[in-house]
């Protein structure tokens, strides 16, 4: 009991306070086939020494992506994260930081985010940014909420290239907050014809470049069509490095862009926490989500930084905000900020120049075995193969030669149309003797 020192006398008093019954009478708004009907298939009580042992053996298991040629991306990239970036968000004034409601004591972190915005406004090209929200895949979802409240419309046209993860997310949040979705069918081998689906129902089109099977394309037609039929334009960014290099979602037409923000000073750790990037235009600021850190000046004069926005639900009423998001991921967010800052612009341009050329040199070598097809023409650091068998079971194949060859397309997109496509990232970690060692197993497995 001595992590559990309630004794049921006192689980009685507290519910008899409440007015419920029981404590499982607290879990009716769970549906029943959601409550497990038996206990979790976990082991029993361990001393710290056995749980340190197993635990390193189930860590043994994970084959990591830095200990061997990594392809993978579809939507997490492998970048180098410099030391400096790593030691200061380290810092205990960075680390243990809350919520700056109060700025007078908050300047460090206010200031960190001011100029993470500016970062993430410039390499957009859009007015303004906000401090963050959790990932890529809610400020899709948050985009397109902003834009129904802009438009006073509800019915979101979703590209077939969209990131599967992003488009289940937005469909997620229709499902609860009352909007429509109309999500193309994926295709890797044909680009959707986006602008004759807007009509004046229209709240937005979500677009991703690069696309999900890595794709390159310039949406200022389908932005055209938006504008015309008082729609909004959201493109996402998957990969955030690519803006060193491709055009810049603004420069295309673009009323909201929504963007992961891992590549830039946050390894892939797994699958997270990650960060989301959201900008947009000067006159649609009051409609943006998260928060945004502002500079001004105080009584002596002096430059300062404060919270210019907070419309979300735990600053105001909750019928009045924006968003439910009430977290920016602000260590990653710092992360980011410093990565960029130690790239600088050119740094920035140079790196992304490096993703792609390592990209090409991949794809020429991997598209000249036989049977495999390169499916992406105009890509960044990132191609689809079509490969002579199912992509599953050769990735499968090709980890047991300790090769992670990259993602088949079939396991974000089931069905028999994606089971023999494999996405495949290089990024500046990539290196020649990578190239080669997945040419050569690839070769090997699919004779």
């Amino acid at each position: 009991m001595r992590y559990l020192p309630l004794t049921d006398a006192d689980r009685r008093a507290m519910l008899d306070v409440i007015g419920a019954q029981s404590v499982e009478e607290l879990f009716r708004d769970v549906p029943e086939g959601a409550r497990l009907k038996v206990p979790l298939d976990l082991p029993g009580a361990m001393g710290e020494i056995d749980i340190d042992r197993a635990l390193r053996q189930l860590a043994e298991k994970n084959l990591s992506a830095a200990a061997v040629p990594s392809f993978l991306g579809a939507g997490a990239y492998r970048h180098y994260v410099p030391a400096a970036a790593d030691y200061l968000v380290q810092r205990g004034e960075f680390l243990t930081s809350y919520t700056p409601y109060q700025p007078e004591i908050a300047q460090g972190t206010l200031q960190s985010l001011f100029e993470f915005q500016t970062q993430v406004a410039l390499i957009t090209d859009m007015d303004v940014a906000n401090a963050s929200v959790y990932d890529g895949a809610t400020a899709a979802a948050e985009a397109v909420m902003m834009a129904n409240r802009v438009t006073r419309r509800r019915k979101a046209i979703l590209a077939g290239d969209l990131h599967p993860q992003y488009r289940e997310t937005v469909e997620t949040y229709g499902r609860f907050n009352g909007f429509e979705t109309v999500a193309r069918p994926p295709r890797a081998d044909r680009e959707d014809d986006l602008a004759s689906l807007v009509d004046a129902t229209t709240s937005c089109v979500v677009v991703q470049n690069p696309g999900f099977f890595g794709s390159l394309r310039d949406w200022s037609g389908v932005a055209e069509a938006c504008h015309r039929a008082g729609a909004l334009l959201v493109i996402v960014v998957g990969e955030i490095v690519s803006l060193g290099l491709v055009k810049p979602p603004g420069a295309m037409g673009a009323d909201i862009v929504a963007a992961e923000g891992q590549s830039l000073g946050n390894a892939l750790e797994f699958g997270g926490p990650y960060l989301g990037l959201f900008a947009t235009r000067e006159k649609f600021l009051r409609q943006m989500p998260g928060r945004l850190a502002g500079q001004t000046i105080d009584a002596e004069g002096r430059r300062g930084f404060v919270l210019t926005l907070s419309a979300r639900e735990q600053h105001i009423r909750r019928e009045k905000a924006t968003s439910n998001i009430c977290t920016n991921s602000g260590l990653c967010a710092l992360a980011f900020s410093i990565h960029l800052a130690l790239l600088g612009e050119a740094g920035f341009t140079r790196l992304a120049e490096l993703n792609h050329a390592r990209a090409v040199a991949a794809a020429e070598r991997f598209s000249a075995i036989p049977g495999v097809a390169l499916l992406t023409e105009h890509f960044f650091n990132e191609f689809t193969l079509r490969l002579p068998q199912p992509a599953a079971p050769v990735v499968e194949s090709l980890a047991g030669k300790r090769v992670l060859a990259g993602v088949p397309a079939s396991r974000l997109l089931p069905g028999a149309d994606f089971a023999d496509l494999l996405l495949v990232a290089a990024t500046e970690l990539t290196t020649d003797a990578d190239i080669d060692a997945l040419d050569a197993a690839l070769r090997e497995v699919l004779r």
